[in-house]
């Protein structure tokens, strides 16, 4: 996948991520499709996320002769999707990542403060030996990925990366800035935030599109 990167930000420009966020994007894309496209993105963009996991050789038998195969070392990673929004990326990643563990962060935002309220907390015991891929379709004000980092940095952990499907400049800011040493991958990156803390020209409330609460 091509795509351009700044300072811990990925943006993954390949024609058929913005393909699929351009149908995703339109008023009049019924939920069913846009829970599919979004589970397509999420499949991509955990292709690029995991691009530089380490690998190991290990002996094994083919049909053939023996050889020294390449496998993925160290312990599975960890998903972590946002509810409820965050499901809807899940599915996409659990196709290339079957094995990896998941990790639940319930979290909604003040509509009045647009601060985030913590309301359920679940992760893997041994989650701070592990990568953690924090999910998220939106960044908007980043109140949401800030309070979900700040929880499993609370629980140990110290490799953590963001993964969204749009970001805006003001949530980009934030996160950095509060958590710097976490790189952010997103499918594109839109021109701001309105009044009420949505994103322009954004999709929309994404928990609502998937979920068909609209």
């Amino acid at each position: 996948m091509s795509g351009t990167e700044t300072a811990g930000l990925h943006v993954a420009d390949h024609p058929l991520v913005q393909h699929k966020l351009g149908l995703m994007r339109e008023a009049d894309c019924p939920s069913s499709d846009f829970r599919r496209l979004l589970g397509e993105i999420a499949m991509l963009l955990c292709y690029e996320v995991t691009r530089d996991l380490p690998i190991e050789q290990v002996p094994i038998s083919t049909p053939l002769e023996p050889m020294m195969a390449p496998r993925i070392a160290g312990r599975k990673l960890v998903l972590a999707p946002v509810l409820r929004a965050g499901l809807g990326m899940l599915d996409g990643m659990l196709a290339l990542l079957p094995a990896a563990r998941v990790a639940h962060v319930g979290i909604y935002r003040n509509p009045a403060t647009l601060e985030a309220v913590e309301y359920y907390f679940k992760a893997p015991p041994d989650v701070a030996e592990r990568l953690v891929l924090v999910l998220d379709p939106m960044l908007a004000t980043a109140n949401s990925a800030v309070a979900a980092i700040d929880r499993f940095k609370a629980r140990g952990c110290t490799n953590i990366r963001f993964v969204c499907l749009l970001a805006a400049p003001e949530g980009i800011a934030r996160l950095r800035a509060a958590h710097p040493d976490v790189p952010i991958w997103t499918a594109a990156i839109d021109r701001a935030l309105d009044d009420h803390g949505y994103i322009r020209p954004g999709l929309g409330d994404a928990g609502d599109r998937i979920f068909g609460t609209v």
